[in-house]
């Protein structure tokens, strides 16, 4: 069952990039990731208060917030700065670097997952999803081949080094939600680190955007950003959900998360006609068959 939720996270996360690349076009970065928090915020307020206020009306749903101390809640915030600032280096990196190459840079992720899950969690993984972690390995070489051809240096570039930087970040948030839900409710954590979010970015924007506006890329309204937000709440939320399984593996979640690489890519061709897309397409054979490789392996246990 969690493999199955984790794969339908991995749809909804392929058009929260999608919508995301759409939202960063001549846009200015820091205002559509503090509107995405705020929205991610809305969608989660209510719960909040419905519970606070009405327990009886959402206690028996997976929608219901339980009340929670310092104790708690100390541990959401530090979820709330690690991801926040994945999300400040991937959203720079996103805009200024083609959305077929940034999807499948993230699509190798789950690697760094798999070794901190081996070590952390004691996770072993059979013949199978071995071939799966070494295809994805390949794949992110073969990217950089990719990238060449387009004049962007792997080692040199500045965005790359964002995807990177946001990846690794990603990685420690990716081992600290498998803790987290481990020890606590999973609507408490996702409900409460937007709202943390919104507030952390709220200082960000007033403290670096706001007093350089006029001087830097201008903030334009766009109604894809409501869609950034209710596609990373759906995908975060089921993603959660599934990590708060028993038998759940996040070394297989977060390699099969990245599988929203298809969607990605397939919008990255057909609607914002990216470049070099054959060289690619070979590295997203290999994405894919990996995630079949750990889906077999899955089944065998």
């Amino acid at each position: 069952m969690w493999l199955l939720l984790a794969f339908c996270s991995a749809a909804l996360l392929g058009f929260y990039d999608v919508f995301k690349k759409k939202s960063l076009a001549g846009n200015a970065v820091l205002p559509v990731l503090g509107l995405n928090t705020l929205f991610s915020t809305l969608i989660f307020l209510p719960f909040i208060l419905v519970s606070a206020l009405c327990p009886e009306w959402l206690a028996d749903s997976l929608f219901y917030v339980p009340s929670v101390g310092w104790e708690v809640h100390r541990f959401i915030l530090l979820k709330s700065l690690i991801v926040l600032s994945s999300w400040v280096f991937g959203y720079f990196g996103m805009k200024h670097l083609p959305l077929t190459l940034v999807g499948p840079i993230n699509a190798t992720r789950p690697v760094m997952v798999l070794l901190g899950a081996m070590l952390i969690f004691g996770e072993r993984l059979n013949l199978w999803q071995w071939a799966g972690v070494s295809m994805a390995v390949i794949s992110f070489f073969l990217l950089s081949r990719s990238g060449r051809k387009e004049g962007i240096d792997f080692r040199h570039n500045r965005w790359i080094l964002c995807v990177v930087a946001a990846a690794l970040l990603g990685t420690v948030s990716g081992l600290y939600d498998k803790y987290l839900m481990g020890q606590f409710n999973h609507m408490v954590v996702q409900a409460w680190y937007n709202v943390y979010q919104l507030f952390l970015m709220g200082g960000i924007i007033l403290l670096l955007w706001w007093p350089k506006r006029k001087t830097s890329t201008p903030f334009h309204w766009s109604w894809c950003i409501v869609f950034i937000s209710l596609f990373l709440c759906a995908a975060d939320f089921v993603y959660f959900y599934a990590l708060g399984m028993e038998d759940s593996m996040i070394s297989i979640v977060s390699m099969v998360r990245r599988s929203s690489v298809v969607v990605s890519f397939l919008f990255g061709a057909m609607v914002f006609r990216e470049k070099n897309l054959r060289s690619k397409a070979v590295d997203l054979v290999l994405v894919i068959v990996s995630m079949l490789f750990l889906y077999m392996g899955n089944q065998m246990k």
